[in-house]
């Protein structure tokens, strides 16, 4: 069976390796071109001549299977010629030599027929009737080996061509959708349209196509009509969000993050529903609030800070709205970053609005208030839920601008738990601080912390106290427990100095001594009353165990020894101011538990009046607690928080022109204000008032040729 093969081959060899003019190499050379170009001119042309579809295909794959077979034969008896003469002559291999031919004599003639029964079945593909892949992976096969190498036959010949009629193809059915179905459905339809270009890659066409194919379609299915699906009515992105439908979301985001900037209109739709429903909220909750305001002033009295609270409820749905929308965020969109900017931008717009009276910072730290104090709210909540809570609300701390407003806040509450006794649990307390400082740093947090660390130490200092007492042999006529404070880590307390009973100064002053024992006269310690607590025995229809403030029991002792006293005579003996007198006797008359009585009756509290025993007084409570009406601290912390926010300004300003040296105003007004936002949102105003002082004070000073410009003076 090779003994022809191999006596051919031989002939090759002698008639390539012979001298001049006897050397045949050159005439083989030619001859072996022309002999396959008269075969396919007379055997192959003619049989493909008259064919087209399907027809066409068959015959060329059998044609081209059968070409290139002989090739490799007649490769194989020419390979000395392949070997030296064509390397010799820097000319085509014999291989390439059949493949040139074929281009030239066939694929050039029948190109245009062959991409056109090729398109025909993939478009019959794409309306669902199953075709021969194989045949048309064979097919597509002879415009990638006619290349010898490269893809330049391959993608002028047929992909050119398969981009445009893609795209003519997804172009009349998307129009189509669009009228007929909703955008869940189109975007579902999509998807498979995608998966299946996808899977025509694998199946029959070159590996390269696959990019461009995918990027002609998603342009013609999405892009074109981006914002037609999203924003149409019923079934837009506005629409599945508001219906919650997930799946369809994350559909959305998959698709449309296959095209450039596809995300950025659908982040902004997510943004504006978002904000849109945060102040639809913000609106309720203000309308709650304004008639809560109404009903107290007309029944004459303040409401108390319960769950209830339109605040409060606000603060428990923008929770519920942050859960809802961070998890569709990672859940359903990725983890993208400008889905997170949307969530951001659209809670740090309603979070920052006022609710009633009341900021948004504030009603956080009411809320939290409410959750810490011990009976505050009418909630059975495991100290778990509590803790979830507590979490979640400093999460939402992060979209507050005014951060040190509710820092001020929480901490005038948080002094009034500590020292009212109505904290529901040390640990939670310290928890709530360990978040805060890992959101907004040690700095806001720090004095929080010295109070807490206050309360730690107080009960050390009692017990040290005792001891003292016991060793010097001093016997109280009433128990004492008192709590030292730093000054620098509390609220500001409102200074009351009534005439306290005999007894409590007794106890006071020796408890001054003990701690100026202590310290050796270099700390010196002031009485404050406003959050102190008072148990006063009282006897009416039984005994009664009266937890009362320092003002309001001064008052009760006065009727000790006598049963009536007048106004004027109360305050001559007590030495309480007229405000301070006027709501703590309300207190007592006014309020669910009426220790005293009036005359004459009323519901104000006048300087004409008489005030009595109340011996009809029952309670079927054996200890009561007699709550004294609150002082406002809205206006008092926001005054605070101001006074901070100047030496705040002025000490960043020296800070960054210590810094610096030379500086341009609006540099400088920038950098305050950068420096200053992750505690509040610092005002231009301000900011330029406090520049003028710094000058004023010669800590600035404006250069003398250019007034826009400022020196640090050292």
């Amino acid at each position: 069976a090779t003994a022809p093969l191999a006596l051919t081959d031989t002939n090759i060899y002698n008639m390539c390796t012979q001298k001049l003019p006897y050397d045949h190499s050159e005439q083989l050379y030619a001859r072996y071109r022309t002999s396959l170009q008269n075969y396919i001119e007379e055997c192959v042309v003619p049989s493909l001549k008259d064919l087209k579809g399907v027809s066409l295909l068959r015959t060329l794959c059998r044609r081209w299977q059968n070409h290139t077979l002989m090739v490799r034969w007649m490769s194989r008896i020419f390979s000395y010629l392949d070997r030296y003469y064509v390397q010799r002559h820097n000319l085509n291999s014999m291989n390439e030599v059949g493949l040139l031919v074929w281009k030239e004599v066939v694929h050039e003639v029948i190109k245009s027929r062959v991409t056109d029964a090729i398109l025909e079945l993939v478009e019959r593909e794409r309306d669902g009737e199953a075709v021969d892949c194989p045949l048309l992976k064979n097919s597509l096969a002879t415009y990638q080996e006619v290349g010898m190498g490269l893809l330049d036959a391959y993608e002028k010949d047929f992909e050119a061509a398969l981009l445009q009629t893609t795209a003519k193809y997804y172009k009349r059915k998307s129009a189509g959708w669009l009228e007929t179905y909703s955008t869940p459905e189109f975007l579902s339809m999509a998807e498979a349209c995608l998966k299946a270009e996808e899977n025509r890659v694998d199946a029959y066409l070159h590996v390269s196509t696959r990019t461009k194919l995918l990027s002609t379609t998603e342009t013609e299915l999405l892009k074109e009509h981006s914002l037609s699906l999203l924003e149409k009515e019923g079934s837009g992105c506005a629409a599945l969000l508001r219906d919650g439908k997930k799946e369809d979301l994350a559909r959305m985001f998959r698709l449309f993050g296959r095209i450039p900037k596809g995300l950025e209109p659908m982040a902004a739709i997510f943004k504006d529903f978002v904000e849109s429903e945060g102040m639809s909220h913000v609106r309720a909750a203000t309308e709650a609030a304004v008639s809560k305001q109404a009903k107290e002033k007309d029944a004459g009295k303040a409401g108390k800070d319960g769950a209830a609270a339109p605040e409060h409820q606000f603060i428990r749905v923008a929770i519920d709205l942050h859960d809802t929308y961070s998890d569709y965020v990672v859940s359903y969109f990725g983890s993208a970053s400008l889905f997170h900017k949307a969530l951001k931008e659209a809670f740090e717009t309603f979070c920052n609005k006022q609710i009633g009276r009341a900021t948004v910072a504030e009603a956080m730290a009411s809320f939290c208030d409410s959750l810490l104090r011990k009976g505050s709210t009418s909630e059975k909540l495991t100290d778990d839920e509590v803790e979830s809570l507590l979490d979640r609300v400093v999460k939402l701390l992060a979209y507050v601008s005014d951060k040190d407003l509710f820092a001020e806040f929480y901490r005038t509450k948080l002094s009034k738990r500590l020292l009212g006794t109505h904290m529901a649990s040390e640990e939670l307390e310290k928890g709530v601080l360990i978040r805060l400082k890992q959101q907004c740093g040690t700095q806001f947090t720090s004095r929080m912390e010295g109070m807490v660390h206050d309360l730690a130490h107080a009960k050390d200092k009692m017990e040290e106290f005792v001891r003292w007492q016991k060793k010097r042999g001093v016997t109280l006529p009433v128990e004492l427990n008192a709590t030292v404070l730093t000054v620098g880590f509390w609220p500001t307390f409102k200074k009351i100095e009534p005439t306290l009973p005999e007894e409590m100064l007794m106890a006071m002053n020796q408890f001054t001594q003990f701690h100026e024992a202590i310290n050796n006269g270099s700390r010196r310690l002031t009485w404050h009353h406003t959050h102190g607590n008072v148990l006063v025995r009282a006897t009416y229809d039984k005994t009664y165990e009266l937890v009362v403030t320092p003002t309001q029991a001064t008052i009760l002792a006065l009727f000790n020894d006598a049963t009536s006293l007048k106004y004027v005579e109360i305050q001559e003996a007590t030495n309480i101011d007229s405000d301070d007198l006027e709501r703590t006797l309300a207190s007592l008359v006014f309020a669910k538990h009426k220790l005293l009585s009036k005359e004459p009756m009323g519901r104000t509290i006048n300087s004409t009046d008489t005030f009595a025993y109340n011996a009809g007084f029952k309670d079927r409570m054996r200890r009561i607690r007699v709550a004294l009406p609150p002082l406002e601290d809205r206006r008092k912390v926001k005054e605070d928080v101001g006074k901070d926010r100047v030496h705040i300004i002025q000490a960043t300003i020296v800070r960054i022109m210590k810094s610096r040296r030379v500086m341009k105003h609006q540099e400088l007004l920038v950098e305050v204000v950068g420096q200053t936002q992750k505690m509040f949102a610092a005002d231009v105003k301000l900011v330029k008032k406090q520049i003028e002082s710094l000058i004023e004070r010669e800590f600035l000073e404006r250069d003398e040729k250019d007034t826009a410009m400022y020196k640090y003076v050292a």
